[in-house]
């Protein structure tokens, strides 16, 4: 007996469906719209080299926090992953919740940013954008969102200028960067970094869209696209998909110097969790990050392991420390219905709780 059975008949109505979803699936994306980068409007308040600070615009409706709150996001990728679409943003849920938002975009590092540290990145660029809200407010303190690397930022500018910043919350952001299952590590601990920026100067986003890809390089290069076709006979889902492979595949470059320091003083020698972590002339130690802190993870992120987000309890000089945990992944957190109903809101409250109104 033949062990798979092929009836002639299946075969040909199955290629037949097949091109038939093939013909109105290419034509959906024929008449697809341009994907728009951010979809709250928000206003350019301060330029600096390649760096933008945003303000969105506030909601009417609510009464909003005095305190405003800065965005920082990661130098890989683009910040408006947390404005995507209308019915995903945590920009837009932040605003719904009575916050106002700041966010910085870092734009696109040329060869002419080879040599920033990130002691131009925090002591000058993130602080430069502190002062001007603080200006702009005439307050003493910000709230500060750090997200992912910008949140390993957020968490080493709160540490040397705790008297800028009233409350901390960082999202997916790595602290401890030696945890067992934080496969990113392993595969950097033993790279020659200085040979690696020597010879590029700055390092190409495609490289390291690479190798995030290459995580989950089943599910990420081929499940998906083998799912499209399905994909293509919807047109909001359709333009979901085009939405997320416009954000994947935007990948800034990365200034040479500061890729060359955050590898080899966080990924290679944990210095975070270890000390001896240096930006400028500031010694960065986390037990003065006395702030209130909000630390929201997620439990199943395959970049940022939930471990490596919660060894930040032990290593906060505040005592008013709070986890929140996210039931998804390191994107799902903005861009999931689940996350759109539970993460801002819950950031507002959290917030306005340690707000003298």
């Amino acid at each position: 007996m033949i062990p798979i059975q092929i009836r002639p008949d299946q075969v040909l109505d199955e290629i037949s469906t097949f091109q038939k979803k093939l013909t109105t699936g290419l034509q959906n994306l024929a008449e697809a719209d341009d994907i728009p980068s951010g979809v709250t409007p928000k206003e350019a308040v301060y330029r600096e080299d390649k760096l933008t600070l945003y303000r969105f615009q506030p909601s009417t409706s609510k009464v909003q926090n005095p305190v405003p709150v800065l965005i920082v996001y990661a130098l890989v990728n683009r910040p408006y992953m947390t404005d995507l679409q209308e019915n995903r943003s945590t920009v837009q849920g932040l605003l719904d919740a009575g916050m106002d938002v700041y966010l910085i975009d870092w734009g696109y590092p040329d060869r002419a940013d080879r040599f920033l540290t990130m002691d131009d990145y925090l002591n000058g660029y993130v602080d430069r954008c502190v002062d001007e809200i603080r200006w702009r407010h005439g307050i003493d303190k910000v709230n500060l969102l750090g997200i992912c690397q910008g949140g390993t930022f957020s968490l080493c500018y709160s540490a040397m200028n705790p008297e800028k910043v009233q409350n901390l919350i960082t999202m997916v952001t790595p602290v401890d960067f030696h945890t067992p299952g934080n496969i990113l590590a392993h595969w950097v601990k033993h790279v020659d970094i200085d040979t690696l920026v020597d010879t590029m100067g700055n390092i190409p986003g495609e490289l390291l869209n690479w190798t995030f890809l290459n995580l989950k390089p089943y599910q990420l290069m081929g499940q998906k696209y083998l799912d499209m076709v399905e994909v293509l006979q919807d047109k909001d889902k359709l333009d979901n998909f085009l939405r997320m492979e416009k954000w994947i595949f935007d990948s800034p470059d990365q200034a040479g110097e500061t890729y060359r320091q955050f590898i080899k003083d966080f990924y290679q020698q944990n210095k975070l969790m270890n000390g001896g972590l240096h930006i400028g002339d500031h010694e960065v130690d986390l037990a003065n990050v006395t702030m209130p802190v909000l630390n929201i993870f997620a439990e199943q992120d395959h970049l940022v392991p939930p471990d490596a987000s919660k060894a930040l309890a032990k290593k906060v000089g505040t005592k008013d420390y709070t986890e929140l945990s996210f039931p998804g992944g390191h994107i799902g957190i903005y861009v999931s219905g689940k996350a759109q109903k539970m993460v801002p809101p819950a950031i507002g409250k959290w917030v306005d709780e340690r707000t003298e109104k």
